[in-house]
């Protein structure tokens, strides 16, 4: 591992709590970007991956780092206002010890590196602040460290898979001169100028 490649979550995470604590209650049944999702089960996701990446940083491993994205449509907590905050919260403390960016670790049932790990945390922070923002009209401006390393790393699983796209769906094209955000939310596999 590298000093570049261990990165402070924190800021991208406080960005997507602003996120969420501006969704008011009448839009959790909204659609999202994510064709499955509405509103609420994508801020359920966000609690989940949190909850599951942290563990898998404190290679904490069990039901949260065994259980596949795709099992079922994740539910919203109750309490999500605090419980989202406070995982998030939880999650960027636990990436900032080195430990969680070497060895083994587990996510989404994975067996996987720890610096992979927190890559993949990184980026479902930044795409998945992308599709909030989206689905509740908010403004997003991703913590550009955050940016910079979710896109290097669709870019470089877009290479691997020939093509790619292939962890959220086929890549959109995208002008090569569109802003940074734009084109990694192509690369994964996202329309950046579709509304909702």
């Amino acid at each position: 591992m590298t000093d570049t490649t261990m990165l402070d979550l924190g800021p991208q995470a406080r960005i997507v709590a602003r996120l969420a604590a501006g969704v008011p209650d009448a839009r959790l049944s909204g659609p999202t970007p994510c064709p499955e999702y509405t509103v609420g089960t994508l801020l359920g996701h966000l609690a989940g991956l949190a909850a599951a990446f942290r563990d898998a940083a404190r290679k904490d491993l069990g039901p949260t780092t065994d259980t596949a994205p795709t099992a079922a449509l994740p539910a919203l907590p109750a309490d999500w206002r605090e419980e989202l905050p406070r995982v998030l919260g939880e999650l960027a403390e636990a990436w900032t010890d080195p430990a969680a960016w070497t060895g083994m670790t587990r996510a989404g049932g994975v067996d996987l590196p720890g610096e992979v790990a927190g890559l993949v945390a990184v980026n479902e922070l930044v795409i998945h602040g992308w599709d909030l923002a989206r689905a509740t009209g908010q403004e997003y401006a991703p913590d550009r460290a955050a940016l910079d390393t979710s896109y290097a790393f669709l870019v470089a699983s877009a290479g691997e898979e020939g093509g790619g796209g292939d962890i959220f769906g086929p890549v959109v094209p995208v002008p090569d001169g569109a802003p940074l955000l734009d084109r990694a939310v192509g690369l994964s596999g996202r329309d950046p100028g579709r509304q909702h």
